[in-house]
């Protein structure tokens, strides 16, 4: 490992002191005297609260002087609640700065090329832990919203039921163990409330002994009607939020305001349809289990296609096996994900299929 590695990987743990969920990425700052000493650092504890390089700079003192800055995000170049972080390492008197993920906003970009412009050596070292810190929120901002996943387990005829409403269980133990880590990946699950009365789900990231995993997502609720008293939704230190609107704009616009970068949808097909409809779909995951059923619940609502010319044709940029299922990722052939020259890479939400050891 390179001393640039190193300290990136400090400024990595830095970040991972601030809050999970805010409007403001996580961000850490290292900042490290001529004899590789590390003399100061600092996180973003959310926001309006004092930026990782700020935060950095106050632990340093005098001794920021001459030093070089690792950051996990490029500084920023404008003033919002606090004033421009490249800016103050110029003045502070940092002599270098290596930063990991390139700001992708119009709005705080270009920190790297103001430093250079004033005579300061900037370096980007691509890290990917620091860009898994920021991936969701750069991917939110991208889009103006949280990000969308649409998660179905089907048989291969597309059936979510059968004919008697029994459904559990269409998909193996190990597929059901990936969408649970893929919950504790999320910022938030969300069903409408037609699946809540009629499943009662938890919507909890268990592990795979069954216990509640580390880090649980926001469970979210959608629609007009109540749910029952002693529902599972409403039970445990954090009840579900009740979004009382069939709109998803209104929906992700809620969410956004709690700091949700990452949606994903659980609910039935009713839910799924309006957001698809809404144009809040940015990928489908989809679990296919060796099936058949022949009849019963659809796993994807009428779409209105008449025609095979009006075909909704989705982008298949992942298949992987999950036990006896299979795992496919894909993105609307319109919302294709593209990443603009010097932005940090828009990763996938699914998690990694782990090798039978890991489980």
């Amino acid at each position: 490992m390179t001393s640039t590695e190193h300290h990136l990987d400090e400024a990595v743990d830095r970040a991972l002191r601030g809050p999970a969920r805010d409007r403001n990425p996580r961000v850490g700052c290292v900042l490290v005297d001529p004899a590789g000493q590390v003399v100061g650092a600092g996180h973003h504890a959310g926001a309006g609260s004092p930026h990782a390089e700020v935060a950095a700079l106050a632990s340093a003192g005098d001794l920021a002087s001459g030093a070089t800055a690792y950051v996990t995000l490029e500084p920023c170049n404008h003033h919002g609640r606090t004033g421009p972080c490249a800016r103050a390492l110029r003045d502070a008197g940092v002599v270098r700065v290596v930063y990991a993920v390139p700001d992708p906003t119009a709005q705080a970009g270009g920190g790297a090329a103001w430093l250079r412009a004033h005579g300061i050596p900037v370096e980007r070292c691509a890290h990917p832990a620091a860009e898994a810190l920021v991936s969701d929120w750069a991917r939110a901002r991208t889009l103006g919203r949280p990000h969308v996943t649409w998660k179905i387990a089907s048989t291969l005829d597309g059936r979510v039921a059968a004919a008697d409403g029994s459904s559990r269980w269409i998909t193996s133990a190990e597929a059901r163990q990936d969408a649970h880590r893929l919950r504790s990946r999320v910022d938030a699950v969300v069903v409408g409330t037609g699946t809540a009365l009629a499943d009662d789900p938890a919507l909890t990231a268990r592990t795979p002994d069954g216990a509640a995993a580390p880090v649980q997502p926001v469970r979210v609720v959608v629609g007009l009607r109540d749910l029952p008293p002693g529902a599972r939704l409403g039970l445990g230190p954090d009840p579900a939020l009740h979004l009382r609107t069939r709109d998803p704009h209104e929906v992700l616009a809620a969410l956004t305001a709690r700091g949700v970068h990452s949606v994903l949808l659980e609910g039935g097909p009713t839910l799924a349809g309006a957001f698809w409809r809404a144009g809040c779909v940015d990928e489908v995951l989809v679990y296919l289990a060796p099936a058949l059923l022949g009849a019963g619940a659809s796993a994807v609502p009428d779409l209105g296609v008449r025609t095979i010319d009006d075909c909704v044709r989705l982008e298949l940029a992942e298949v992987r096996p999950v036990g006896p299922d299979l795992r496919l990722r894909l993105v609307p052939g319109r919302l294709a994900p593209s990443t603009p020259p010097g932005h940090p890479a828009v990763h996938a939400l699914v998690p990694p299929v782990p090798s039978s050891e890991e489980d």
